[in-house]
């Protein structure tokens, strides 16, 4: 056997030097393409944690957080502005209800009182008409006395704003006449007052008592007839 090696055997050498150089190049490539990597990953690890990166998301933070504030405290404001303003509208109902009462106590305050001299002024006029019966001397002076007194209550009435209900003649109004008969009569149309048993007063706008009346009505066929008859 011979001491140097055949030609098979240096070629199958060869072959495995070859092969050990590919593969110690290809490890070199891996170990640079995982440095490389490793490199890019801890240089954004350092970008994401860098100084102005941390300022900004606290920045950001810290302007949600005012922005809630605002908006919290900006309702708050308009709470309290819709608060006023109703308290502003009830006072404003409150002063007004208030000049009202006022007003109508001055204006109407004296009513009770002049109520109660409606039935004096009655009294007075069914004297006057009493006493125009009378045709003596003694009767005529204390007519003259009673007839002033008449006018002097009327007088004071009508400074308070008192006025009588003019009825006789008119047509009949509820609201101001309280009809207590109907009579036929032709000469008319109906519903006219023809009496007064009553007189009635208002003070400013408002009653005081309607006026006691006697309306007209249309006289019935019969009614009629017996009226011809008479004549």
């Amino acid at each position: 056997m011979s001491d140097f090696p055949n030609d098979d055997s240096l070629e199958e050498e060869d072959a495995a030097i070859e092969a050990s150089s590919e593969m110690e190049e290809a490890l070199r490539d891996a170990t640079q393409a995982v440095e490389a990597r490793q490199t890019t990953a801890d240089e954004a690890a350092e970008e994401s944690l860098s100084p102005d990166k941390l300022t900004i998301e606290l920045l950001s933070q810290e302007l949600q957080e005012l922005k809630g504030l605002y908006e919290e405290k900006l309702k708050e404001l308009d709470d309290q502005n819709e608060q006023f303003l109703r308290l502003q509208a009830e006072f404003e109902n409150f002063r007004r209800r208030g000049l009202k009462e006022k007003q109508e106590s001055l204006k109407f305050g004296h009513q009770n009182l002049v109520k109660d001299l409606l039935s004096a002024v009655d009294n007075l006029e069914r004297a006057l008409e009493h006493g125009a019966q009378n045709t003596g001397l003694e009767a005529s002076g204390i007519l003259d006395g009673v007839e002033l007194v008449h006018r002097e209550v009327l007088g004071a009435l009508a400074k308070h704003g008192v006025k009588e209900i003019e009825a006789e003649g008119q047509v009949f109004d509820p609201a101001e006449h309280e009809a207590m008969g109907q009579i036929p009569n032709a000469e008319v149309p109906p519903n006219t007052v023809l009496e007064v048993l009553q007189k009635g007063y208002v003070i400013h706008d408002r009653m005081l008592r309607p006026a006691r009346v006697i309306i007209s009505r249309e006289a019935a066929p019969e009614e009629e007839a017996a009226s011809r008859g008479r004549e």
